[in-house]
């Protein structure tokens, strides 16, 4: 079975077992040791995986991290894991950053079972970055992403290629990010940066205003033509391998994102309810596969909601000291009976 199979394979276990998933107990045991044993460490054997792994931190004596992953003696990673359906933006992992500074491993792992976020030190050496280099996640699994897992693989784990790509892996996801961002809500910049293109003439507020949706529907139409140029010129690949006498079958293209009208009026039913505790220029929508997240400040480390609603069953997440509480709806009027606890979220934010 190939890696890809086993994540798919696990990625099924957590919807299967999503409401018996109550510790972080449960996490380990359901999903963050099969995870590891999908890359090879057999969890089993305590060469290889040692579970509550105990190192002396300074003065602080006798601390644990949930695991160490070991190849060839030594530590390669530390891995600390949270519960699910935490939110790791919001979680502390002051354990993983001392351990990852007096242990022999330049790999840390946080998890809540669902979500792997790999760090190393690529800012200053041996002290772990703040910020990730690689993020996984199981409800979203991407072949690019795989592709990155198999490095992390008992057999074929080796740090020097995992550390020469983790710098362009880190400034790439935020690279993309920004480019994301200045997709969906062009700054000034950009936006006086394509005027001043195609237009004559100073760059007033008028001029800004006028070319603010015009650079943001021109991204649009970009990344839509360039995804439609792919899967053509694949189907036309596909047809001239199979000769005039077959007939091709198509590959099968990754999902793409699409957000859809109700997504888009429940964010702005949720705007209309926050308006009287935040400013709602602050509110902002990213849209993902499995779900479109309503964020402050364009920000996934402030979560005000999450739109479930790619699945029968339509859910509403709703957010408490950054855990997600998912309320099933069954049309959108029903987001005016979530306004005290969106209210609630914002209000958190609101000096931000």
């Amino acid at each position: 079975m190939s890696l890809t199979e086993k994540l798919r394979a696990l990625a099924g276990r957590v919807e299967q077992h999503r409401d018996a998933i109550l510790t972080e107990e449960a996490t380990k045991n359901a999903l963050v040791m099969p995870f590891l044993q999908a890359l090879g460490y057999d969890v089993f054997n305590p060469a290889v995986v040692v579970p509550e792994f105990v190192a002396d931190v300074g003065v602080k004596k006798g601390e644990k991290v949930d695991y160490a992953l070991m190849n060839g003696g030594s530590v390669v990673a530390v891995v600390e894991c949270k519960g699910f359906g935490s939110d790791l933006a919001n979680e502390q992992f002051s354990q993983l950053y001392r351990y990852f500074a007096v242990t022999s491993a330049r790999v840390g792992i946080l998890t809540n079972g669902v979500q792997y976020w790999f760090y190393t030190d690529i800012d200053d050496r041996n002290k772990m970055d703040s910020l990730p280099f690689f993020r996984f996640d199981l409800n979203d699994i991407k072949n690019p992403h795989v592709q990155q897992l198999e490095k992390f693989k008992f057999d074929t784990f080796n740090l020097d290629n995992v550390l020469s790509t983790a710098s362009f892996l880190k400034y790439s996801t935020l690279v993309q990010a920004e480019i994301i961002r200045e997709m969906e809500e062009p700054s000034e910049e950009i936006v006086r940066f394509f005027a001043s293109k195609v237009h004559k003439g100073r760059f007033t507020k008028g001029v800004r205003d006028q070319f603010e949706p015009i650079v943001a529907a021109a991204f649009r139409e970009v990344v839509r033509d360039q995804v439609n140029h792919r899967l053509t010129s694949a189907l036309e690949a596909s047809s001239s391998r199979t000769g005039p006498d077959t007939v091709a079958e198509a590959p099968e293209p990754e999902p793409e994102i699409v957000t859809t009208e109700e997504e888009i009026e429940a964010y702005n039913i949720i705007r209309a309810v926050v308006r009287e505790v935040i400013d709602v220029g602050r509110v902002h929508m990213r849209d993902a596969k499995s779900y479109c997240a309503i964020l402050v400040d364009d920000n996934n480390r402030k979560p005000l909601a999450r739109l479930h609603f790619n699945r029968k069953t339509k859910y509403v997440g709703l957010f408490d000291a950054g855990s997600e509480d998912r309320i099933g709806v069954e049309c959108l009027e029903d987001l005016f009976g979530l306004a005290d606890r969106l209210k609630a979220t914002a209000s958190t934010y609101a000096e931000a």
